[in-house]
């Protein structure tokens, strides 16, 4: 976004008759390779020829005026100062035809004899963009060529070459030149390596802005599939015992339908607080996230499934980071998920262990398993890992020596404790 109301606006900002509202990356002709990857072309710069153009023609006037043992301007000197200069009007589109174009109208320019004065100047400004276009071979060796020559015509060639009576250069005017060519050549450099540095600057902030989309996408998508396995599950099996008690126990089947409908409203409330996430991602979401102090929900909710879970907390019970306490919950749901879908047993365990500075998750089910899916292969168990990754933390799950199925998981709380506790397994004691 940066970018393209950079290439819209066009300019630096402070050109543009206001305050900068974003950083800025350098003036227009200066990101125009971006503009070429998205399709465009850069403009042609009109003003900043234009200026550089009467510049050179009148600086010129005044240049003949103090050297007058030179030629004097005519029109075809005068046809020559405006081809280097107009040149310019394409140095960002074409490069190296523009620095080698103004390299030989100055070659000719100089070669007939005329005075010294600005023309150099478009040599200067060509070889400059050719350079920070990364076609620094023909900016070398425009201005290598025209050195050359330079070097030759005055201690050699001037003596066949107008004016009349031209004397050979001193050398000191040669190094004076060379001094100048240098320069050029230096700060040329130094524009390209800056702006080398901005394009891998924009690459790593356009990456990083990527990465954080797809970090979000996925924490959207775990939400929504905790939210919604856990609670159609719940559904299905409550709408399996309605559906079977309806005619023989009218009553136990209400309950089913009651608790039906109180899970199909929790999970619309949740679904809706994701939604709102993102219609309004800078606003604060509405409801404060799930955590371990829903706990009993859970529980209640399972038992509305047809499960009994025994839940049994060990350590000092304490306040949880938000996103620690958010990763805890959605395992514990997810865990008793896939018990309701998966496992035969009505019966699960959930241990919450706060040792220190890690939080220790364990639930149990005796099995046996049912179903293709048995153990949870799916998004499931793919979420947890997700959840837990993220906070440096570790997810184990699978079946039981004695039968069942146990998910073990480790959530690091502080910084200093996520080094030596993001890759050693869980070890608890059996809860008997």
């Amino acid at each position: 976004m940066e970018e393209q109301r950079s290439a819209r606006c066009g300019g630096p900002p402070w050109a543009r008759g206001g305050p900068p509202r974003r950083r800025w990356n350098g003036p227009s002709w200066w990101n125009h390779r971006d503009e070429g990857e998205e399709g465009g072309r850069p403009g042609l710069p009109w003003r900043s020829t234009l200026l550089l153009t009467v510049f050179v023609l009148v600086g010129s006037n005044f240049a003949a005026a103090q050297q007058p043992e030179r030629e004097a301007l005519d029109s075809f000197a005068r046809a020559l100062l405006l081809a280097g200069a107009l040149l310019l009007l394409w140095r960002q589109r074409y490069p190296v035809p523009v620095v080698f174009g103004t390299a030989a109208s100055a070659l000719v320019y100089f070669l007939a004899g005329y005075p010294y004065g600005p023309i150099f100047l478009t040599v200067a400004l060509s070889c400059f963009s050719a350079i920070v276009a990364g076609h620094r071979w023909a900016a070398w060796t425009a201005l290598g060529t025209l050195g050359t020559v330079h070097l030759l015509v005055g201690h050699w060639l001037y003596q066949w070459l107008p004016p009349k009576d031209d004397t050979v250069s001193p050398w000191g005017e040669e190094v004076a030149i060379a001094a100048w060519m240098v320069a050029i050549l230096a700060v040329s450099e130094l524009a390209r390596l800056r702006r080398e540095q901005w394009d891998r600057d924009r690459a790593e902030r356009r990456q990083a802005a990527k990465r954080r989309a797809d970090e979000e996408r996925l924490r959207i998508a775990r939400e929504l599939h905790d939210v919604l396995a856990h609670s159609i599950s719940v559904i299905n099996v409550q709408a399996g015992v309605g559906l079977a008690l309806l005619d023989s126990d009218p009553e136990q089947a209400r309950t089913a339908l009651t608790t039906i409908k109180a899970a199909s409203k929790e999970a619309l409330g949740e679904v809706r607080q994701v939604l709102d996430t993102l219609r309004a991602p800078g606003d604060a979401p509405r409801a404060p996230a799930p955590g371990l102090d829903r706990l009993p929900e859970l529980v209640e909710q399972a038992a509305g499934a047809g499960l009994t879970v025994g839940v049994e907390t060990r350590g000092a019970r304490r306040s949880l980071p938000p996103g620690a306490d958010l990763a805890a919950f959605r395992i514990v749901q997810e865990a008793l998920t896939n018990v309701v879908r998966h496992s035969g047993s009505r019966r699960a365990r959930v241990l919450v262990d706060h040792a220190g500075d890690t939080l220790r998750l364990r639930i149990d089910d005796d099995g046996p398993a049912t179903g293709e899916e048995a153990g949870g292969s799916g998004n499931g168990l793919a979420g947890m890992r997700e959840r837990a990754a993220a906070l440096d933390g570790t997810i184990e799950a699978g079946p039981r020596e004695d039968g069942g199925f146990r998910v073990l998981a480790v959530l690091p709380l502080k910084k200093k404790s996520l080094g030596a506790s993001a890759g050693k397994p869980l070890k608890l004691k059996e809860d008997r």
